[in-house]
């Protein structure tokens, strides 16, 4: 006889087949093992909002419609412009200063949203200085990563592991920024040194070089000066609330949906066009994979896998050190979100035996940080690569593994260091 437990099991392996084939869009994945799962009764109707899980969609949507608002104002071309002005002519200066500005941007923003803007501009540069733009653009890649790493909003993971654990804001900034700011550093002087060859200009071409810079007015990319000064409030507003959230006693989706409304309310945008911009296969698929990820706890799945883990791990140490380099690898490989959406169950169910708190950030840092491992392993590595790509520039999957699985393989091994010092050595 077939059991629940077994249903469950394979409608997750079926999907999981299917989204790593990339046959079908992986959202049409996941909502039909999330319909199949509902259909069979895996996971009982009453049930559902215990399973879905509400505040990492609410959090997506609300960051999604302010960044598209705040996008139609030119405020990040803005931010590239007047970034590549400040490296005056430098190779250095535009890997570092680049670097900074995408991780920055990333551990607030959506990373894709990112390097869809800072990529031309990069490449734009690069052509000026007649250098090879491979070192700025997985400089890029990296930053916009490990700046996802850093704060509760900067990378889906981050939102569903603060959801399921119930971080705040602040928790984040305390855990991962510090890592993020340490591996944001190792990874542009690694760059540095595998590419400091190609990193070198002239005096009389970084010249020229400031000469064309001078040339770009940033105030030109403004489209719409009102808007843009709202929007840079508005981010400012929900920057402030994300640190205090916590304190006032409100969620973060909250904090997302009160920001996304005030823009709109303030800049008086077209709302159906703003809404039309919002990623709902994105968001649809998170619902999807809460759901059927929810058959595997509603049938005691995780339970039994979680207790047999725990049985051949020896304390919190062991423990951190296994999800760590285990998330990375897998994260390298897979989608980070459903692999993120897997694990958390499973270590909520190992919290019976264990003090999981240490283990929430060693699944962060692994599923943050191993999409720098491969060219497929994070939304901002493949839409990079697809931009350079259409403007002549080819980057390789072995290119990129090269590189990409030595930077990950540093900044993971950081990471557990200083997370190992701080919950275990201690």
């Amino acid at each position: 006889m077939i059991t629940m437990e077994a249903v469950a099991l394979a409608v997750f392996l079926f999907t999981y087949g299917l989204i790593m084939s990339e046959r079908i869009h992986r959202t049409v994945a996941a909502m039909f093992g999330a319909a199949v799962v509902m259909m069979l009764k895996v996971v009982p109707w009453e049930k559902l909002p215990e399973y879905l899980d509400l505040d990492t969609i609410f959090l997506l949507a609300g960051m999604m419609i302010i960044v598209n608002t705040a996008r139609n104002s030119g405020l990040f071309e803005y931010l590239a412009i007047k970034t590549a002005k400040l490296a005056k002519g430098s190779p250095i200066r535009v890997l570092l200063l680049f670097s900074v500005v995408t991780a920055l941007v990333s551990s607030f923003l959506d990373n894709v949203t990112t390097v869809l803007l800072l990529t031309p501009m990069l490449l734009y540069i690069s052509r000026l200085m007649e250098i090879n733009p491979m070192p700025f653009l997985l400089s890029e890649i990296f930053a916009s990563n490990i700046g996802g790493a850093a704060t509760l909003i900067g990378d889906p993971p981050n939102i569903m592991i603060g959801s399921a654990a119930k971080l705040s804001f602040m928790d984040f900034i305390l855990n991962m920024s510090p890592i993020a700011f340490i591996d944001l550093l190792v990874s542009i002087v690694l760059i540095y040194f595998i590419y400091r060859g190609a990193l070198k200009v002239d005096e009389r071409d970084r010249e020229k070089i400031n000469r064309t810079l001078e040339r770009l007015d940033e105030k030109a990319a403004i489209k719409d000066l009102a808007l843009f000064r709202k929007s840079i409030a508005t981010i400012g507003l929900v920057v402030v609330l994300f640190f205090l959230h916590d304190r006032l006693g409100v969620e973060p989706a909250v904090v997302a949906l009160f920001g996304a409304s005030f823009i709109l309310l303030w800049s008086r945008e077209k709302p159906e066009e703003v809404l039309e911009k919002v990623e709902w296969a994105t968001l649809f698929f998170f619902g999807g994979l809460f759901i059927i990820v929810g058959g595997l706890v509603e049938t005691g799945f995780i339970g039994q896998l979680a207790n047999w883990i725990t049985s051949h791990i020896v304390g919190e140490g062991e423990a951190l050190i296994a999800i760590a380099w285990f998330s990375a690898f897998a994260s390298a490989i897979i989608d980070n979100i459903p692999f993120t959406a897997t694990m958390i169950p499973l270590i909520k169910a190992m919290g019976g035996s264990l003090n999981v708190y240490p283990l929430w950030w060693a699944l962060s840092l692994g599923a943050c940080l191993g999409g720098n491992g491969t060219a497929i392993g994070a939304s901002a590595n493949v839409v990079v690569i697809g931009i350079a790509e259409r403007e002549g520039v080819k980057i390789t999957f072995g290119d990129f593994l090269k590189v990409g699985m030595f930077i990950m393989m540093a900044t993971v091994a950081i990471g557990v260091g200083l997370l190992w010092i701080r919950y275990v050595w201690w």
